[in-house]
């Protein structure tokens, strides 16, 4: 029988600076070649488990350690960090982190220029390691300078580089757009097939993880394994659900409509289980069973943007003839691929840039002259990647940072913060430096520290990146909350469960023009504005497709009735 390459057994592991071990009585064995994904919430211990792994567990993170962990059964205080990394490379959520060069092929070439490598034989190796993930062309670019999935590809060639045993990815989706994820989870399927490593993923988003084949997934709860087993096994069960993990949305539609599945129904297979004439049946029915409208009340204007352009070389347009009215207490979805106008969108809306032509309206007055100042007292805007707002070292300093430049007394500034941190779920954490979060939290304390100043807008760029399923439900609900009371937000977001769940109209942008606007469900169905703009149809549409189902929006519509219903209840 095969060896494993990591085991554990019996093993538990305490921080020093914490009362309670974090993980807890862990048994796992993951053998050569495996392809695992390890999902849990926030807290679950999964982070700490993969520190374990990779050698940062007890080399960087100190603390009391109990049973046994063995990799390529050596223990690691038996290896050094350097030893470790030669079997185990990692590749970092947070990719600005993990660059050192000053170009993408300086980045690459570290680990040869550790190994004192000919320059000749090195560049060859760096081209080849590039060249594997289609960044070759980028090699002199600086690699700050490129988007979060070109970012990804870099870091991945750097550990090729080192021709490791396991991969080991860090939430390798929460930065990507919904094409760049399903292009990184092709091309980890496709070098698993050639190479044959161990691959371990930890990431919140299962269903996308779910695309490709996975041999086991690990689910972690309170600092134990839950539950470990084969996607359809899992999927078959309430094992997600329970432990605070977000189901394929299709699953999760299966399971209302009152279909029933064992694992040997393989319901890891969508067009599979989807195309049985008794899934066919119950989906129909529970579609009729439920109402065919929305009833989304169209509400007074409180931002207008009126065949609005704008250049940023005078020539060409990046926005081309733009209209969009955002309704007080109104949630949209601003959805399109990288580069198709979104963030300068935003900028144009808080006045980072002016517009060329056409006019922008707050509550009917026209702002295109107003400062990005006067705006900012209206109109709130929190970035995509938080390391970009982030000026003060502890958490509430940071939340407490524009209401001081308000002006407002220090008691009142200590009453908003402490509101505003329960709210958005880092109370706890009050005290905490910024740079022991992680990159989740620290977007959290992003959102919170512009909630606080109480816009009547607020542009949110990809909110829900990094966060799990439990901690997205609850601040999106807030959300909802929020815009009951009558604010107002425009969710910038290749999210299309966020879009799908908490938004009333969606918007898509294609190099600058709107190509689809409307009812959420209906814009999300639109399989040819999907595709020009380059995003990823849900599941539910698939389902619904495949299913023969003839009005996929209406069966849309009906999933978020229910989804709606139950969080009310």
């Amino acid at each position: 029988m095969t060896e494993p390459i990591i085991s554990f057994k019996n093993f538990s592991f305490q921080y020093r600076s914490l009362s309670e071990p974090t993980l807890k009585d862990i048994n796992l064995d993951i053998f050569p070649g495996e392809k695992i994904l390890i999902a849990g919430p926030s807290g679950s211990g999964k982070s700490t488990l993969a520190h374990c792994i990779n050698g940062l567990i007890p080399f960087t993170y100190t603390g009391t350690i109990s049973g046994e962990y063995q990799l390529k059964g050596k223990r690691p205080d038996e290896l050094s960090i350097f030893e470790i990394s030669r079997t185990v490379g990692t590749i970092l959520q947070d990719q600005d982190g993990q660059f050192i060069g000053l170009s993408v092929g300086e980045d690459v070439a570290f680990a040869y220029e550790n190994e004192c490598m000919p320059t000749s034989d090195m560049k060859a190796r760096v081209e080849s390691a590039l060249g594997v993930v289609d960044m070759l062309p980028y090699m002199e670019h600086s690699p700050h300078d490129l988007s979060g999935g070109q970012k990804q590809r870099v870091s991945l060639a750097g550990v090729l580089s080192m021709d490791v045993d396991v991969l080991l990815f860090d939430e390798p989706l929460a930065n990507l757009d919904p094409a760049s994820g399903k292009h990184a989870m092709e091309l980890m399927e496709e070098l698993h097939q050639q190479h044959k490593q161990t691959m371990i993923i930890i990431e919140h988003r299962v269903e996308d993880v779910l695309e490709q084949p996975i041999d086991r997934i690990i689910v972690m709860s309170e600092g134990r394994i839950a539950a470990v087993g084969t996607p359809d096994e899992l999927l078959a069960s309430s094992v997600m659900h329970e432990h605070g993990l977000r189901e394929p949305l299709y699953i999760s539609a299966l399971k209302y409509a009152g279909v029933r599945f064992q694992a040997e129904d393989h319901p890891s297979k969508l067009t599979e289980l989807s195309r049985r004439a008794d899934v066919q049946e119950k989906l129909r029915t529970w579609l009729d069973d439920g109402d065919r409208g929305m009833n989304i009340e169209t509400a007074a204007p409180l931002v207008s943007m009126k065949q609005v352009r704008f250049s940023y070389d005078g020539e060409e347009d990046v926005i081309q003839g733009l209209s969009l009215d955002i309704g007080q207490g109104e949630r949209i979805a601003l959805l399109g691929n990288n580069g198709a106008g979104k963030s300068t969108l935003s900028h144009l809306l808080t006045g980072i840039v002016k517009p060329s032509a056409g006019e922008i309206y707050f509550r009917d007055e026209r702002i295109n002259k107003w400062s990005i100042r006067r705006r900012g007292k209206h109109i709130g805007y929190v970035m995509q990647n938080p390391n970009h707002m982030i000026t003060q070292q502890m958490i509430k300093d940071e939340i407490a940072l524009g209401l001081r430049m308000k002006g407002l007394p220090t008691d009142v500034v200590q009453e908003k913060v402490e509101e505003t941190l329960r709210i958005c779920g880092l109370y706890g954490y009050r005290d905490w430096p910024i740079t022991a979060l992680s990159y989740g939290q620290k977007k959290r304390v992003t959102i919170a520290s512009i909630l606080a100043m109480e816009p009547e807008l607020m542009i949110l760029d990809e909110p829900t990146a990094g966060q799990d399923y439990k901690h997205y439900t609850e601040f999106m609900d807030f959300i909802v909350d929020l815009a009951d009371r009558g604010m107002s937000f425009l969710f910038i977001t290749h999210d299309m469960h966020l879009a799908l769940e908490y938004t009333d109209r969606a918007f898509v942008l294609h190099d600058g023009a709107c190509i689809a606007q409307g009812e959420t469900s209906n814009v999300l169905t639109n399989v040819a504005a999907i595709q020009q703009a380059n995003l990823k149809e849900t599941s539910l549409g698939v389902l619904a497709r495949e299913a023969a189902i003839d009005a996929p929006e209406a069966f849309v519509r009906r999933f978020i009735q229910h989804e709606r219903k139950g969080r009310r209840s």
